[in-house]
């Protein structure tokens, strides 16, 4: 029950409800709260321009019927009295509950005679004002006052069983010494009981099995519930409330129906009413008991959370450290790296430049000795001697003085050291080291608007959700067989629209996409189901079965050498090799027929028509690989009508020229999915022409084992 004490408070003082008024708004306040925060209206303004004077019109019309008036101002809620002399001059303060009241009014020193004795209870003046102190409403006082007003009996009566309840703690009214504190009271024994003593004295056998134990704070209140008392009307007081006006939601008495306030109202008896709304109120409350049942859970999963966040937290933090560990550790493992590198460079320095001084050493001594000889030659005075030997010392001085000026003396090796350490990246790096989002991507919103079939292709378009920030590296679209079996992969990449061609006709396919990254893949979208082209009618009809299809080459899938004109309906090409061109529509159930009509041709090559299979060689003439099925000969001149013919219920091919079919069947056997193709060289020139029916000669139909078709 402790819960419940917030409820029992009034929003004025802070304290337990004492005698609590209902206000209209269905709010309570002390009788002698509301008497504090009353404000005396101009005498001059009467009710009806009080009302019209709000910003707004309150939503209780209905107490007009007791002369009173509600009216609600702007923004805050309160009236707005400047000038006059009962207007409050301080500014509205907060009760311990946090609500806004003002304060109680000051009177004037002018007014101080006309004061009551303090011993005598202050009138009510006229054209007061009070504002709830919880919805802010306001509304003007009738002659009756805070009397108006009906009593909150059953909250009352609460707040004294609450009270009582708290008093003091129940003792067990069995025990012989120094009582314990009850934990159980027997409703039909009416006697409190401690565990000991319940176990003892009231065993949960035989007679006793019957009676209902409550916890000691619900069998005090039952203990010292008073019997119900018999409300009296607030006009005329000695009269009982024995009836309920539904349009004015309140009790009546008889005296206010023969006065006729009521008269046009539905009223009922009081009883029924009661019991109507005790079992309104016990409904609404199973309800709110859900969410309350619902809410504790709820504190639960929160309580668990915190528990979890500390545990991951720790947890977290210890990765971290382990993570910035790994970082500095390597950073020191490439230091040692690249000081050993600056080592070697400073090595290989000393070493080049310590064999060079060796090599210039052993030079210079060389060359110092060579010309200490030729000083000591020239200053000998036999000129036959000296010519003996002068021409070779010449040539001796001559190659050693070349040999100092091929950059002998030029230093091999730089002193400085060629070697800068690039950190402008990594220090970037570092500094935008952060955290990252490492979640799986939300499901993909499927949009409809730009989703459609044609033929029998689907185009399917999505996006991600507009709140999500979570990087997306693909998505992944999965259609099913088209008759309810499984899901398959049919497109992954990062495109957000896609066309998935060769679908059967007449089926209805259900689609999904999902979007994928680094940490996972993420949820399906919403299921989409799309229908395919429908096939013609059921198969003994023989004038209109099949499947009327449009269709176009494809310049995707085309060879490049192929050229294409009138809205992709026409081919020709630049090459005097056979080139192949398939339409944009595979097929692989039903009857299909289209025609094509040779615009140019100068007899040879011939070109070729027929079907194929979307890996056929595009290099080659169509028919000579396994991949394709075709017509080479037979009559084609320029101005001639080449029709196909495709059943898949029987699995057979036939071609017409002219109209005239060509032989009883081309090709059997077919199964899968087909393009209409047609390979020609640059001699060539092809219209396509789709969309049109069976020919009347051709009765299609499933095959029976016998081979008789229906």
């Amino acid at each position: 029950m402790d819960e419940m004490e917030e409820e029992l408070k009034c929003p004025v003082c802070g304290s337990f409800y004492r005698e609590p008024i209902i206000l209209p708004c269905s709010h309570n306040i002390c009788l002698a709260c509301a008497r504090n925060i009353l404000v005396q209206t101009p005498d001059a303004e009467s009710p009806q321009s009080s009302r019209a004077s709000g910003s707004g019109v309150s939503d209780y019309d209905y107490l007009d019927l007791d002369k009173m008036s509600l009216y609600s101002e702007a923004d805050s809620g309160y009236g707005s009295y400047g000038g006059f002399v009962s207007a409050p001059t301080t500014p509205c303060q907060k009760s311990p509950n946090g609500v806004r009241v003002f304060p109680p009014t000051v009177p004037q020193p002018q007014q101080q005679h006309l004061l009551p004795h303090p011993g005598s209870l202050t009138p009510i003046p006229r054209n007061s004002c009070i504002t709830c102190p919880q919805c802010h409403r306001s509304l003007i006082l009738d002659d009756r006052g805070l009397r108006g007003f009906p009593k909150n009996r059953v909250l009352e009566g609460v707040v004294d069983r609450y009270q009582q309840s708290k008093a003091a703690a129940l003792k067990c009214q069995l025990c012989e010494k120094s009582p314990k504190e009850a934990t159980v009271m027997c409703e039909q024994c009416d006697v409190f009981y401690c565990d000991p003593c319940r176990l003892r004295c009231h065993p949960p056998r035989g007679p006793l099995a019957k009676h209902r134990l409550v916890p000691p704070a619900q069998g005090r209140i039952s203990r010292r519930a008073s019997p119900r008392k018999i409300s009296t009307c607030t006009e005329h007081e000695l009269e009982n409330l024995s009836m309920y006006c539904v349009q004015c939601k309140m009790p009546v008495c008889y005296q206010c129906l023969e006065e006729g306030k009521h008269g046009t109202h539905e009223v009922k008896a009081l009883g029924a009413m009661w019991k109507l709304h005790k079992g309104q109120l016990s409904q609404a409350l199973n309800g709110l008991s859900d969410r309350a049942t619902e809410a504790k859970e709820f504190l639960v999963q929160l309580k668990n959370m915190v528990q979890h966040i500390q545990e991951n937290g720790v947890e977290f933090e210890a990765c971290l450290v382990a993570q910035c560990d790994a970082l500095i550790d390597a950073l020191n493992r490439r230091k040692a790296q690249l000081l050993s590198q600056v080592n070697k460079e400073h090595e290989h320095k000393l070493k080049v430049v310590r064999d060079q001084i060796s090599h210039c050493t052993v030079k210079l001594r060389q060359t110092t000795g060579l010309m200490e000889y030729c000083l000591e030659v020239i200053k000998e005075n036999d000129p036959s001697g000296f010519l003996q030997i002068s021409d070779a010392l010449i040539r001796r001085v001559h190659m050693t003085e070349s040999q100092w000026g091929k950059g002998t003396l030029t230093p091999r090796m730089t002193s400085d050291f060629d070697l800068t350490l690039d950190s402008g990246p990594l220090l970037q790096t570092i500094h935008q080291l952060d955290f990252v989002q490492m979640k799986v991507p939300a499901a993909p919103m499927l949009q409809l608007e730009e989703c459609c079939t044609q033929n029998n292709s689907a185009t399917l378009s999505w996006k991600q959700p507009p709140l999500s920030t979570i990087a997306v590296d693909g998505y992944i679209l999965e259609l099913d067989d088209g008759n309810g079996g499984p899901f398959r992969e049919v497109y992954v990449g990062t495109e957000t629209i896609c066309t998935v061609d060769g679908l059967h006709f007449n089926s209805t396919y259900k689609s999904r996409v999902k979007a994928f990254n680094a940490s996972g893949v993420g949820q399906y979208s919403k299921t989409l189901i799309m229908q395919t082209s429908e096939t013609g009618l059921p198969p003994c009809d023989i004038q209109s079965i099949g499947t009327v299809a449009w269709f176009t080459f494809d310049p995707a899938s085309a060879h490049p050498d192929i050229i294409f004109s009138n809205d992709n309906l026409t081919v020709s090409c630049n090459s005097y090799d056979d080139r192949v061109v398939l339409g944009n529509t595979a097929f692989s159930r039903g009857v299909h027929y289209w025609e094509m009509t040779v615009d140019r041709y100068d007899n040879h090559p011939d070109p070729a028509f027929g079907i194929a299979r979307s890996d056929v060689l595009k290099d080659v003439m169509l028919g000579k690989d396994d991949k394709a099925w075709a017509i080479t000969d037979g009559g084609i001149t320029k101005g001639a009508t080449i029709g196909v013919l495709l059943d898949f219920t029987r699995g057979i091919l036939i071609f017409l020229v002219n109209d005239e079919q060509q032989g009883p069947v081309a090709f059997e056997g077919l199964e899968g999915a087909y393009y209409p193709a047609i390979s020609l060289n640059r001699n060539v020139q092809v219209t396509l022409h789709t969309g049109l029916p069976i020919p009347d000669f051709y009765t299609p139909g499933e095959a029976d084992p016998t081979g008789s078709v229906c």
